[in-house]
């Protein structure tokens, strides 16, 4: 038994060590750095303490991109799963031509952010877009896209939403299709109508994935900059600046490191703690039930 317990120990330390050198330097490193004066004109990694945390609280172009990835999180995620749940039920059901819906509905995913920002610039440009266009057919004035913080915030969530909805029923998807046929079958012998089905059996069956599923997106909307890069550039202004963009202005352009270093750490125990928060509210909002100690150890 200690033999074979020797030998999975051998097979997983190829595994432990790639993981120490993706991860664990790069974070001790990080840290190092945060407490640095290295910038473009210091290129010495001097000892500077907490000057930099110090600048990151008094930073409130830092605090107000949080404030907004809030904003855009919440908001597209909101979206995306209500969309992806219910284009999940529509090809969950014997619809015609399912498996080429399904494929549909998953090429924006297939699409680099990059490219569908680019695309998405030009379906917004304010004088040669269509949905200007359209707008004018309509009789409405064109809407200044890019140059108003309002419309560049809506147009941002727009094109996240469209990219990440496909994500969204890909695991609602996988979801409906795991779920015990049983409950449906007594719900129907009990006369229970679509609706009442729905609430009262797959809603709940569904709460664990759905849980993990806008935990997942939450994780990801997060980590928003390469979108922003392209589409708004964080404008007008700083207006659809998101705190992995502001990370790369500092960090990348500006070539401030220590700072920025401070700031990825600060923004990394944000997240941690904010997520921790979010799961556990949507866990008890959802009334997904808690495993026992006994569960968890069979």
């Amino acid at each position: 038994m200690d033999g074979l317990r020797r030998h999975k120990s051998m097979f997983l330390l190829p595994g432990l060590l790639t993981l120490l050198l993706i991860i664990v330097f790069p974070l001790l490193f990080t840290i190092r750095v945060s407490f640095s004066g290295w910038n473009v004109s210091n290129p010495e990694m001097d000892f500077v303490g907490g000057a930099n945390y110090v600048k990151v609280l008094q930073d409130s172009r830092f605090w107000a991109a949080n404030l907004r990835l809030v904003l855009l999180a919440g908001g597209t995620v909101l979206i995306q799963y209500l969309i992806g749940f219910g284009l999940a039920l529509l090809v969950w059901r014997n619809v015609r031509a399912r498996r080429l819906w399904r494929v549909l509905f998953l090429v924006p995913m297939m699409t680099t952010p990059v490219v569908m920002a680019a695309v998405w610039q030009m379906i917004f440009h304010e004088s040669l877009g269509p949905v200007n266009d359209m707008l004018a057919k309509l009789g409405i004035a064109p809407v200044h896209w890019f140059t108003e913080a309002g419309p560049a915030l809506a147009a941002l969530m727009t094109v996240e939403i469209w990219q990440w909805t496909p994500f969204m029923f890909l695991l609602m998807l996988a979801g409906l299709l795991s779920l015990p046929k049983e409950p449906f079958l007594a719900a129907a012998i009990d006369g229970a109508g679509a609706w009442r089905t729905f609430w009262k059996v797959t809603f709940p069956l569904m709460a664990p994935v759905s849980v993990s599923a806008i935990i997942i997106r939450l994780i990801e909307a997060s980590k928003l900059s390469d979108t922003v890069y392209v589409l708004t550039s964080g404008g007008p202004g700083s207006a659809t600046e998101s705190p992995g963009y502001y990370l790369y202005l500092r960090g990348l352009k500006e070539q401030q490191t220590g700072y920025a270093g401070s700031l990825s750490l600060t923004y990394l125990v944000l997240m941690v703690i904010t997520l921790t928060i979010v799961a556990a509210l949507l866990a008890r909002a959802f009334k997904v039930p808690r495993q026992s100690s006994k569960a968890k150890e069979q």
